[in-house]
Parts: structure tokens; sequence; C-alpha cells
């Protein structure tokens, strides 16, 4: 701990700086989990690309990630604010409750996989499987999305700036998508609604809070035909 502390090159009180240039990862997750101790931003230099950075932080603590980060990047997130200054591996914000995750650049497959609360925003594209098993977080991505974005989304708001690609929100349950490009193609059960005013409303406060300045009125919205909620023995397994 000593060591740890040494390391540190701003008042702890107030704020920790991180070089994992030099440092273990697990130094930074060890202070993040239990030594925090009224700290309340915490500096990452030199990231990398590592994995599982500022995971599973349960704590009102700002993050700033300086550089590109590799898998599950702030997965499991409780209360934290994490920016990441690049770009980040798959599963960024995977299972997170609470908090927000900001990523300035771009995001690989999973972002936000079966998290089930909290705001992540994505500035650039995301890939493959954006929202997969979605169960109450909203995710606003400020490019595209890769095919199969919101599969098994159950819960939770998907907002795309961009395009999107096959399969949109396909198995969707009760998630809506809100998306301002094309649509490659819709997934099973995934269709086109009217937006409604209270659409519009909560679209512009999801924009607002993500930093975007779309109209809100220029998006669609997507969200299930609820044809997959119960077994149909006669559908002949054509969904």
């Amino acid at each position: 701990m000593a060591s740890l502390m040494n390391a540190m090159v701003d008042t702890p009180a107030i704020g920790a700086t991180f070089d994992l240039a030099t440092q273990p990862l697990r130094e930074l997750n060890r202070f993040l989990h239990r030594d925090l101790a009224g700290t309340r931003a915490v500096r990452v230099l030199n990231p990398d690309g590592a994995h599982n950075i500022a995971v599973g932080v349960d704590a009102p603590v700002d993050v700033d990630i300086d550089g590109h980060a590799g898998y599950y990047a702030g997965g499991m997130n409780k209360q934290a604010h994490i920016t990441i200054h690049g770009n980040t591996g798959p599963g960024v914000g995977e299972g997170m409750s609470s908090g927000a995750i900001h990523v300035k650049g771009f995001a690989s497959v999973a972002a936000g996989a079966s998290a089930h609360g909290g705001l992540l925003v994505i500035d650039g594209d995301a890939s493959l499987r954006c929202g997969i098993s979605m169960k109450g977080i909203d995710i606003v991505v400020g490019g595209s999305v890769g095919d199969y974005s919101a599969f098994m989304a159950q819960a939770g708001t998907l907002v795309i700036c961009g395009d999107a690609g096959d399969g949109l929100g396909d198995s969707l349950y009760e998630a809506v998508i809100y998306v301002r490009g094309s649509v490659k193609s819709f997934g099973a059960d995934a269709h086109e609604e009217p937006m409604s005013e209270a659409d519009i409303a909560a679209l512009g406060a999801l924009l607002k809070a993500a930093g975007m300045s779309h109209d809100p009125k220029t998006f669609r919205r997507v969200a299930s035909m609820r044809g997959l909620y119960h077994w149909n023995a006669d559908a002949n397994q054509e969904y």
C-alpha cells in the first residue's frame, strides 16, 4: 500500500493519478474498490488497451482514462462516472447498473451488454450487438451500430444517431430504439412505430444528457411487435 500511495501525484483526498505504464492494473482497481476514502477523481494514464479497467466500481467517483481501453472497461459500474478518451474493446459497460460511461471514440462488440441501468454514451460508432440483452440501461451512440444491435433487449433505450446494420432489435422485448439514419434490416419481431410527443420529449432529454444536439423529431422509433411473447405452435418456426 505504501508504494501505491507514493505513486499518486495528486492529493489523495481530492484526486489520484495512476500510470499503467509503471503500475499494475491491479493496484488501480484495488484502490477503486477499497481505498477511495473520499477521493473524488481518479486519472488513468497510459492505459494502452489494458482489459478490465475500472471494473466493478461502486462509488460516486470520476474516472478519466487517457487513451484506449481493452475488454470490459467500466464493467459492472455502479455510481461512477467514467470517461474514456479513446476507443474501447468488447463489452464496455457490461452489466452496469448506474452511473455513466462516456466513450470519446469507438466501441467494439457488445457495448452495454446485459446492463441494468445508467447511461452509456459512445461518440463514434459501435460494433456488433450493441446493447445485447440490455435490461434498463440508456445507450446513446453518436455514429452507427453493427448487426444485431439490441438483440434480446429487455428494457431501456438505445439511441442511434447514425445507421444500423442487419437484424436491428432482433427478439426485442420492452426496450425502445430510436434511430436517425437508415436500417439495413429489422430483426424478428421488431418494427417501426410512430413517434409520440412523449417519445420526442424523452429522446430530447437523452440527447441533451449525452451532449448531442440532434433534433429528436428526425429520429424513428423501433419497438417490439410482441409476437414472440408467447409460444405459437402454429407458427412452424417462422418468426
